[in-house]
Order: C-alpha cells, then sequence, then structure tokens
C-alpha cells in the first residue's frame, strides 16, 4: 500500500458562478468526417493525409447536445501506452447522452494509434517524436507535426473549453495529479482554476514559464490556453496498467467538471484543501544501468533522501540518487532498464502558498 500524506493547504479559492453566455442552437457540429445533428453522437476521423512519411486516421467524436451551450474538448492518447486516461475517454464516449447534454463535446480518445498498436511509450514511432511536444503543428512536417496542426484547426479552434489527459507510461509508476497555469486574463484563469478543482483530483501543479508565442506553444493545454481557451491536464494510472479505481477517477473527474460548466444536469463536486505544487524536479540517469528503487509514488521525501540505486550489469552500485528538493513523488522509473537521459523520478514541491 502506498504511503500518501495530505498536506494541510488550505485552498483559499472562493468558488465563482461561471459567466452566463447565450450560446446559439446548433444543427450540426462537425468535426474532421464525424458530423452529429442536435441530439446526436457521431463517430468519424481526423484524417491526416502523407507528406514526408505516412498519413494517418485520427478517431473523433462529436456528441451534439440537444440544448445549446458550450463546446468542450477532451483529447488523450498523445502517448499511446498512458492506458488509463485511453480507456477513460473511451468509457465516456459511451456514457454521454447527447439527450441530456447542454452544448457540445468533442473526444479525441486515441492521438498516437501508432504508439497505443505498437506498445512504442512516449513518442510516435513514425518519427519519434512527443506528440504532445509539437503544437501548434504544421502542414510540412512529419507525421505528428502534421497531426498536431490539423488537430488545433479541426479540435482547438472549435472548442471553448480543454482537458488533455495523461498518466503513467509503460515505464512510470504514476500518482494522480492535475495541471493547472494562470495566464495572465482573469476571466479565463477563473473558470480553468474553478475547472481543476471541480475535476477533483488532490494535488495539482501549477504551471509557470509556459510558452506565450501561438506558433510555438508545445503542448496542447497551453495551445488552447494562449487561443483564450480555459484549460487543464489531469493524469492517472501508471505502468501499463488500467485500474477500475483511476479510470473512474477520470471519468468522475470529467463529469463533475461538465457540472461546473452548466452542460449536463447535477452539482460538481470540488476537491478541498488540494496540495499545490508549485514546482517538478526530475532526477535524470547519467548513463545505462540497472534501477532498484527505495521509494514508491505518492510517497513523500526529504531532500537528501536516497531514492534507489543503479548498479551497472554485475551489480556494482554507480550512483545512489538523492532527493534535490523535499516534496511528494509524482513518479518514478517503474522498470529495471536505465539509459542516459531516462527520468529516473519526478518530485513535486509543495507551493508556500495556493493560488
Amino acid at each position: 500500500m502506498l504511503r500518501t500524506i495530505r498536506l494541510p493547504l488550505a485552498c483559499a479559492v472562493a468558488l465563482l458562478v461561471l459567466p452566463t453566455v447565450v450560446h446559439a442552437q446548433r444543427a450540426s457540429f462537425r468535426v474532421g468526417t464525424a458530423t452529429a445533428a442536435a441530439g446526436q453522437k457521431a463517430n468519424g476521423y481526423i484524417e491526416v493525409p502523407a507528406g514526408t512519411d505516412a498519413g494517418t486516421n485520427i478517431p473523433v467524436v462529436v456528441v451534439n447536445g440537444a440544448t445549446p451551450g458550450p463546446v468542450l474538448a477532451l483529447v488523450t492518447g498523445a502517448h499511446g501506452t498512458e492506458y488509463v486516461s485511453i480507456i477513460a475517454v473511451e468509457k465516456l464516449i459511451g456514457e454521454l447522452d447527447p439527450a441530456q447534454l447542454s452544448g457540445t463535446v468533442i473526444l479525441v480518445p486515441l492521438v498516437n494509434v501508432l504508439s497505443f498498436e505498437q506498445k512504442v511509450p512516449h513518442v510516435n514511432p513514425i518519427d519519434n517524436k512527443s506528440m504532445n511536444r509539437f503544437y501548434p503543428g504544421k502542414m510540412d512536417g512529419t507525421q505528428t507535426d502534421r497531426a498536431l496542426f490539423l488537430i488545433t484547426k479541426e479540435v482547438v479552434d472549435r472548442c471553448d473549453y480543454l482537458i488533455d489527459y495523461h498518466g503513467g507510461d509503460l515505464d512510470e509508476s504514476l500518482r494522480p495529479y492535475a495541471y493547472w497555469g494562470a495566464v495572465g486574463k482573469e476571466a479565463q484563469d477563473r473558470v480553468s482554476k474553478q475547472m481543476v478543482l471541480a475535476f477533483g483530483l488532490d494535488h495539482i501543479i501549477i504551471w509557470s514559464e509556459r510558452p506565450t508565442d501561438p506558433t510555438a506553444t508545445r503542448y496542447l493545454d497551453n495551445t488552447a490556453s494562449v487561443r483564450g481557451k480555459p484549460s487543464i491536464v489531469v493524469e492517472a494510472g501508471y505502468a501499463g496498467t488500467v485500474e477500475s479505481d483511476d479510470v473512474a477517477m477520470l471519468v468522475d473527474g470529467t463529469l463533475s467538471t461538465m457540472r461546473a460548466l452548466k452542460m449536463i444536469p447535477g452539482e460538481p463536486h470540488y476537491i478541498e484543501n488540494p496540495v499545490w505544487l508549485g514546482k517538478v524536479v526530475d532526477i535524470i540517469s547519467d548513463g545505462p544501468g540497472i534501477w532498484y528503487p527505495a521509494v514508491k509514488r505518492g510517497t513523500y521525501v526529504q531532500e537528501g533522501m536516497v531514492l534507489g540505486r543503479v548498479t551497472d550489469y554485475f551489480g556494482n552500485v554507480l550512483l545512489e540518487p538523492r532527493a534535490p528538493a523535499s516534496g511528494v513523488i509524482l513518479h518514478v522509473n517503474a522498470v529495471p532498464s536505465l539509459k542516459k537521459g531516462d527520468n529516473i523520478a519526478d518530485i513535486g514541491v509543495v507551493a508556500p502558498k495556493a493560488p
């Protein structure tokens, strides 16, 4: 059992009522080849044409509500072996009822199709690029660049709000957490903060120093935020597992956020006193070896604490990495194999005060 400690940080944020926006009824809504009439659900693809390498088809679902409302984008599978987030959005495809929905939901359940099919962590095996590092994309680049350009055009530019889903990849033992960051626009920051609190994950990383150039936003949520769309990132699941509790955490959090946005009936369930994390510290391997962890995901460590050991292939200790700061283990390398540049662990450092 993991030892997880809740620190007594006060949220100190009043839950504010979202501004009232008048939305016209949409006769139909189209993303890629998926077109849904009002009160209907439709499947299709964002078709990425061939260029310097092969084309691909990214599955997309449009759930067009029976009554007017905002457009919410739910995007996952940028890393195709972060399975919990993919399964959670697949579950939402089945659960969302357009008859009960005000507005429209765009669901992209699997951005990185070949990563999923070939069980390749972190990158698109076609061009070896992460599909969450090259936004807003470009049509004269490799498959990843072209795919992200079309997601920006078809999904980001069409939505009012966005949730980006991630989790522990095959080699990452991760505890759940979310990301939130202010962009300096009071109304947008208020809404995105309400979204992350409604989602309900109890550890929230405060994004800072994000790219502000709309032509080089890198990340999906940052691309949406720079374009004025309140956005959050949520992460759950670890090391290739699909635990029902982790899936439920993402599904329930999404539905609570939709209630906060007045898209489905019911009241949201806001997290009280989340742990706000002011920064994340990476511990990186400086060479190959065999990794023996001494800590688990979700445990709190003190600065200088030994996190484990790295040996050579004869059992000789090469390194005993220590925590460079006190905080919570957000994720730790889940497999014995290491190469130079691999992430051994990430530590979330508690913010001095809640935002």
